[in-house]
């Protein structure tokens, strides 16, 4: 299985390349330069790994909750390659990704929304998956679901 994955809903912009269990990674705090820096990430991770947009599996990229732009931007760049290079695209919840990182089987994943708001959601690991158990919701951080 081979596929690019890339997040845009935060001031980092990330990418990575998963080739067959081994997955090599870039990320930069993008502050708003993240529509010139994510295509170069990209290509410099195909390229040295030898592969082309055509050999992938599929395309990932992070659907937020997050900057409206940044996300504009991580949809955009999903579909045009995943168009040009006839590829299927899967966009992952920011905040399930989160709860995945934490390592443990609740979590309450929250990312800084500005605006004294965080986008929250209360997740249950369930085998292999994740269940929602509240949100996501954009809130004060006093009434984050507990």
């Amino acid at each position: 299985m081979k596929f690019l994955a890339f997040d845009t809903a935060t001031e980092w912009c990330s990418a990575a390349l998963w080739v067959d269990g081994a997955c090599t990674h870039r990320e930069i705090h993008a502050g708003q330069k993240h529509s010139e820096l994510l295509v170069p990430m990209l290509m410099e991770l195909l390229a040295e790994s030898g592969l082309s947009l055509k050999q992938l599996d599929g395309l990932v990229y992070g659907m937020g909750p997050g900057s409206f732009t940044g996300l504009r931007i991580a949809c955009g760049v999903a579909q045009g390659l995943a168009l040009g290079a006839d590829l299927p695209v899967l966009g992952i919840s920011t905040l399930e990704t989160l709860a995945e990182e934490a390592g443990a089987d609740q979590v309450l994943a929250c990312l800084d929304a500005r605006m004294n708001e965080v986008y929250a959601a209360l997740y249950q690991r369930e085998g292999e998956a994740w269940r929602c158990q509240a949100g996501p919701l954009v809130c004060p951080p006093g009434a984050v679901p507990m």
